[in-house]
């Protein structure tokens, strides 16, 4: 069925660079290859340190995404619940059609896939980590499981794979997470996650970093306290960002189990007042 925002695909290997240059074309200093070990805040003043520096600065964003080293630093809440869920990406050569977003079944899991730059399509999947427990690797838990959809299994062996081997993420949550913790401002995965299969999570990021950046602005040139700061970016998150990821939440519960998942897209293909409230509710306006 039609999205009605539309879109484009585009890796974010590409698009994280692209931003990088334009950062840098504008005079932002970059500290390549340092991983942020510690951020401390006291005085008004944030302290960040790394394996070779130490930096002090007014505001401190984290943008590291689902899981982070500095996610455990901060104890926060969702590092201590376990995910039963695995994520694995690739990008492959196939047949597929550009005005495509394609979404397919399997047991314990779901796939996506559509298009980039240069002919190239991403797949991703999300699996229940009990299917990898039954396999000794991925491409066993693969031909065992995502084959037993007849589209998957052909996209499997007839498209050329351009990783020499899938990207991995383990215990990926989409539990509630905290828009600011100990002062640091989070936008978005750190923030929150919504589920793949509603789509938009890079819009979603963007748009929050949009919020933030309008308000870290008037934080240091306009006169706005710290307090209102952060109470005005939590109302703004909760706002354009909590009943998206909440819809997200209640939708991700309805695959993996295969009655639910099965009656769930019959709905959404037989009942298209009902799909387009569905995507409406989980990819927001414009902005």
């Amino acid at each position: 069925m039609p999205l009605d925002l539309g879109g484009f695909g585009i890796s974010r290997y590409t698009f994280d660079n692209f931003l990088y240059e334009r950062a840098k074309a504008v005079g932002v200093e970059f500290f390549l290859d340092e991983e942020v070990e510690i951020v401390s805040f006291s005085n008004e003043k944030f302290q960040i340190k790394t394996q070779v520096n130490e930096s002090e600065a007014d505001v401190v964003i984290g943008t590291f995404g689902k899981r982070s080293k500095i996610d455990h630093q901060l104890n926060r809440k969702f590092i201590r619940q376990r995910s039963p869920y695995v994520g694995v990406k690739y990008h492959i050569r196939t047949n597929h059609p550009n005005d495509l977003i394609a979404l397919h079944n399997f047991p314990g899991g779901y796939c996506g896939m559509s298009n980039v730059e240069e002919g190239k399509t991403t797949l991703c999947y999300l699996s229940h980590r009990e299917n990898l427990k039954q396999f000794r690797n991925i491409r066993e838990m693969e031909e065992k499981i995502l084959f037993k959809n007849p589209l998957l299994r052909s996209v499997f062996i007839d498209s050329e794979f351009l990783f020499k081997k899938p990207e991995v993420i383990n215990e990926i949550s989409f539990v509630t997470k905290s828009p600011i913790e100990n002062h640091i401002l989070m936008a978005g995965d750190s923030a929150g996650m919504i589920a793949p299969l509603c789509g938009n999570g890079m819009a979603i990021a963007i748009q929050s970093a949009k919020i933030l950046s309008e308000r870290v602005i008037q934080f240091v040139g306009e006169g706005m306290t710290r307090e209102q700061l952060e109470k005005s970016y939590v109302d703004a998150w909760n706002k354009n960002f909590k009943r998206r990821l909440w819809m997200g939440r209640q939708i991700q519960k309805l695959f993996g189990n295969a009655f639910a998942s099965n009656l769930a897209v019959n709905l959404a293909m037989n009942v298209r007042p009902l799909a387009n409230a569905i995507i409406r509710n989980t990819h927001g306006d414009p902005f």
